[in-house]
């Protein structure tokens, strides 16, 4: 099982919605790939119907560099989990792991993400019918409660109970976004719950990580911990995972090698053209802080095509 074969502390680049795709992917894993990767989420509803399977297909395509991957899902209904818990180890997952953390509106107004938290029974309902459908080990990520910190007293122990084979926590709620610090003081409490319902589950710690170095600080402090995730320390050192402080000249490369691959994206499936409006988001990643960044970067989002932002890089 693969996080048994994991060493710790392990590092996880975490699952961004609009960030963490198959072609992003693939950029980090040339700067330096973490322990682990996951997929954005993946609406279990979506692939159950006619209509929507193809779009969920296509957020759970793996290229060459992304194994080990874990393909992360969320939903509410039960049994949408069961039939896509089924197909997961056929497409290449080393496992599954539930949202029950994410703060978007429009995933909490449809009872997924941290809405779980509001329906505990519902929540591990669809863990359970995830569980008994696949060969996959099947984790969770989540957050501390809904509106108040101390909901994770009861949340928490509530999916330790049912043995998932991770447990990553996000250290805020639902309400606090990632507008406060993270709640690192509620870390040893939080491996004292693990130790004592489910010492079997592996604990991830998320928020607020920056970078390598960060987390092995984090670790020699909360040894007990067993791995780490990234999430926005990506967009400030996308080689965040090596101890590695990159040039310009090699943020650039990088740039330059998103766009050869959003130009023809991986895997092949993806027979349709990309947007481009969503490249742009990528941008300051790797255009900051140098001189003339800002008018580089202006002129890129300006930009209408791969082909016009290569032309203005001279590639």
């Amino acid at each position: 099982m693969i996080w048994q074969e994991l060493q710790k502390p392990f590092l996880i680049l975490a699952p961004m919605e609009g960030v963490t795709d198959v072609i992003f992917r693939q950029v980090i894993a040339h700067a330096g790939r973490p322990d682990l990767f996951f997929t954005e989420f993946t609406n279990v509803s979506s692939y159950a119907s006619e209509k929507g399977r193809w779009n969920a297909l296509e957020r759970l395509e793996i290229a060459p560099t992304d194994p080990p991957i874990i393909a992360q899902i969320w939903g509410k209904n039960p049994e949408h989990f069961a039939e896509c818990a089924k197909v997961l180890e056929s497409l290449g997952f080393a496992g599954i792991d539930l949202n029950f953390g994410c703060p978007d509106k429009n995933v909490n107004r449809a009872g997924g993400g941290a809405a779980m938290i509001k329906t505990p029974d519902l929540a591990l309902e669809c863990f359970e019918n995830a569980r008994k459908n696949t060969n996959l080990p099947v984790s969770i990520k989540t957050r501390l409660g809904w509106k108040e910190v101390d909901e994770f007293r009861e949340w928490l122990p509530t999916l330790l109970s049912v043995h998932p084979a991770a447990l990553t926590v996000h250290l805020r709620t639902k309400k606090e976004m990632s507008k406060v610090p993270a709640h690192y003081e509620l870390i040893p409490e939080i491996i004292a719950l693990r130790n004592q319902l489910s010492p079997e589950t592996k604990l991830i710690i998320n928020g607020d990580i920056k970078n390598r170095a960060h987390a092995l600080e984090l670790h020699e402090k909360y040894p007990e911990v067993d791995g780490f995730m990234i999430g926005r320390g990506v967009f400030a050192n996308p080689y965040c995972f090596t101890d590695h402080q990159p040039t310009q000249e090699e943020l650039m490369e990088l740039l330059k090698l998103h766009l050869k691959i959003y130009e023809k994206p991986y895997p092949h499936a993806l027979s349709h053209t990309l947007p481009y409006e969503p490249l742009k988001h990528f941008f300051k990643i790797y255009i900051n802080n140098f001189p003339g960044a800002s008018d580089l970067r202006a002129k890129l989002m300006a930009t209408h095509s791969v082909k016009e932002a290569k032309d203005i890089l001279k590639i």
